[in-house]
């Protein structure tokens, strides 16, 4: 698929994304292939092999090369256990899923029809290989040191969230203890938001510090949700400039 041939509502949405999170692509169709989940391909005959997976390929050795090489530099007097450990942490489903949410890949995805009713947007799988087909796109696009420093920029907080070893802690607490260090002030979180039947409600909050508001994140509770703020908030006001 060329640029010419993605719709400029499209167009906007995927130029919209790079403002949103840093980067340029001077191949838009590119970009637009990493959103492309291969439920939609098969559905479709005409975009049969059109899918992510191959950049999704790629994009796993250049985001584990540039957490490898970031460690290496980083952890100089570690053994090499230590720096497996917390590489086999960060490159995971489990950090990368969460990294998708953050910086909007849900929205851009182009799914199957079942894979679409069955929640797809919302699967960990599919959201964590969207994030590596988008780096795989990257680095052809703009070569290495464009998609290392992309990567780094996404895997350096969960980095240094293993090392002092918060990646398990909670959120709120987290953020509590920063802020009260920082201000002497503790962060208030707002319900602004609920939704759904009585047995299966969405809880929408947001978390306000001083003058500056994260949110609404949404759970199926309100802890979740909050925690889910909290995460939110914490990571951008502690991430590595």
């Amino acid at each position: 698929m060329g640029f010419a041939e993605i719709s400029k509502e499209r167009q906007k949405k995927l130029s919209d994304f790079c403002k949103k999170i840093g980067i340029q692509f001077k191949n838009l169709s590119l970009l637009d292939l990493a959103f492309h989940h291969r439920s939609f391909c098969n559905e479709n005959a005409e975009f049969l092999h059109k899918n992510n997976e191959r950049l999704e390929f790629l994009g796993d050795s250049v985001l584990g090369m540039a957490t490898t090489s970031f460690l290496f530099e980083d952890m100089k007097e570690n053994p090499e256990g230590d720096l497996a450990k917390i590489k086999a942490a960060v490159v995971s489903e489990e950090t990368l899923a969460p990294i998708a949410k953050k910086i909007g890949v849900s929205s851009l995805l182009v799914l199957g029809k079942g894979e679409e009713l069955s929640g797809g947007r919302e699967k960990k799988a599919i959201l964590a290989d969207a994030v590596e087909a988008i780096i795989g796109a990257l680095y052809l696009d703009g070569g290495w040191k464009i998609a290392r420093e992309f990567v780094l920029s996404l895997i350096v907080p969960e980095i240094r969230a293993v090392q002092e070893n918060r990646a398990h802690k909670d959120y709120k607490t987290l953020l509590q203890e920063w802020y009260q260090k920082k201000q002497k002030a503790i962060p208030e979180y707002r319900l602004v938001g609920k939704s759904g039947p009585e047995h299966n409600k969405t809880f929408s909050v947001v978390v306000r510090l001083g003058e500056i508001e994260f949110g609404p994140e949404r759970g199926k509770s309100k802890k979740e949700a909050e925690q889910k703020v909290a995460r939110i908030a914490f990571d951008e006001l502690t991430k590595v400039p």
